[in-house]
């Protein structure tokens, strides 16, 4: 069955899980019914019992996903009401109801295969004020969608201060749902021996400069230019 292969893939049918599950099945219908049942029974009740047990935990596990992702989504909102959290000027935030965002589509959460550039070398990102600012080429990240691959350079801070690794990118919702001049994307900064790194496009947020013209942003680069329409994180201001 397909399922049965999508559970084996992921790791979750596991033989020492199986095995548990149907010794207990087996005990507990040799003791509500005495009579000789057909084996071939007892096993496909065992695997109904494992596959609704672990779909059940998948259904959890995305709507604690979901959220989470609609509470950081709250918290932003508050940030943006109050005058030292907000890059909205005072008649912004007067008006000001709620930023837009897609909705959150676990599709658009993916583990990229991670390439560590071998030397990091420091680039002078371009500014939308005109000048610019330093940032490391930290590797590469690589992932399908539609089954198509496409790669995003990732970047961190060069004055060592970041946690996190920088993507800026831009899509084909630019201008047509998300921000014209594109957005940024915080990446968990991984490990040395890691090999992948998660790209969680829910997650992607606009410049300030989306709000207001008096920030300097950085631009994103062009080998950061997908061409696919990322539909999800955060959409234009206006």
């Amino acid at each position: 069955m397909k399922w049965q292969g999508f559970l084996l893939r992921s790791g979750l049918l596991r033989p020492s899980v199986c095995k548990t599950v149907l010794r207990t099945v087996h005990s507990s219908l040799l003791a509500s019914f005495p009579l000789r049942l057909n084996p071939k029974l007892l096993i496909g009740l065992g695997l109904l019992l494992v596959f609704g047990y672990f779909l059940q935990d998948l259904v959890l596990g995305q709507d604690q996903y979901v959220a989470l992702l609609r509470k950081a989504r709250t918290a932003k909102n508050m940030a943006f009401r109050r005058p030292e959290s907000s890059p909205l000027s005072a008649d912004q935030r007067q008006a000001f109801d709620s930023l837009k965002f897609y909705p959150p589509d676990r599709d658009y959460r993916l583990e990229a295969q991670l390439e560590h550039f071998s030397a990091s070398d420091t680039v002078e990102m371009p500014l939308t004020d005109g000048k610019t600012d330093k940032y490391l080429r930290w590797g590469r990240a690589k992932f399908l969608f539609d089954k198509q691959e496409y790669q995003l350079t990732l970047f961190l801070k060069a004055d060592g201060k970041d946690t996190t690794l920088f993507v800026p990118f831009t899509d084909r919702t630019n201008g047509f749902g998300s921000y014209g001049g594109g957005r940024y994307l915080d990446a968990p900064l991984p490990a040395a021996a890691d090999t992948e790194v998660l790209l969680d496009f829910n997650e992607a947020y606009n410049p300030y400069c989306a709000y207001s013209d008096g920030f300097a942003c950085p631009v994103p680069p062009a080998d950061n230019r997908l061409k696919l329409q990322i539909e999800a994180g955060e959409k234009a201001y206006k």
